[in-house]
């Protein structure tokens, strides 16, 4: 049996989701597991998890004579890669990075450099094309800065892309380390 298919039996048999299978140098079996997507509750892998889908995976690998030095079982972290159409939907409305297979020429009514295959900004569903990212090029405001009332905003812009024409997909790491959420526009 293929690795794929022994490492997906035995963790989807212990109700996870496999998110990644990677072999690195140094025989290193690096393993990426998620809990499955419910659309009412946000759930995270916790080291129990990883413990648990280890040992099991160590028996299984053995069993199928599966050569690895060592055995590394995570969670997708805060850079989570999107890979099926269920990612998608599950991270629509969350900011994400994307890279493009092939640049996508003058999009965004000319605005974006005809060689850009990098984008970060909003994932959003959408009718014609299936998804988009919105962003914006205004420049992040640093902390502590004053921003006028009366300065217009930057235009949003929007690129719509369908799954084949990614080469990668992740979510934006966003990291907030005071614990405080910013303001939302409008918002006094």
């Amino acid at each position: 049996m293929a690795l794929q298919e022994i490492v997906e039996q035995t963790v989807t048999g212990l109700g996870y989701e496999l998110v990644e299978v990677e072999r690195s140098a140094g025989g290193l079996l690096r393993i990426t597991i998620d809990l499955p997507w419910k659309p009412s509750e946000e759930q995270f892998v916790n080291v129990e998890d990883c413990e648990k889908v280890t040992r099991q995976l160590q028996f299984a690998l053995e069993v199928e004579g599966t050569e690895y030095k060592r055995l590394e079982v995570s969670s997708p972290g805060i850079d989570r890669p999107l890979r099926t159409q269920q990612d998608f939907e599950r991270f629509a409305g969350h900011e994400v990075d994307i890279t493009l297979k092939a640049p996508m020429g003058q999009a965004a009514g000319g605005q974006v450099a005809a060689n850009r295959k990098k984008f970060r900004g909003t994932l959003e569903r959408t009718e014609a094309a299936g998804w988009q990212i919105v962003w914006s090029e205004a420049p992040a405001v640093k902390p502590g800065q004053k921003v006028s009332k009366k300065r217009a905003p930057a235009p949003l812009q929007a690129l719509g892309f369908t799954l084949d024409e990614l080469k990668e997909a992740r979510l934006a790491p966003v990291v907030d380390f005071k614990g405080r959420k910013p303001k939302a526009v409008g918002e006094s």
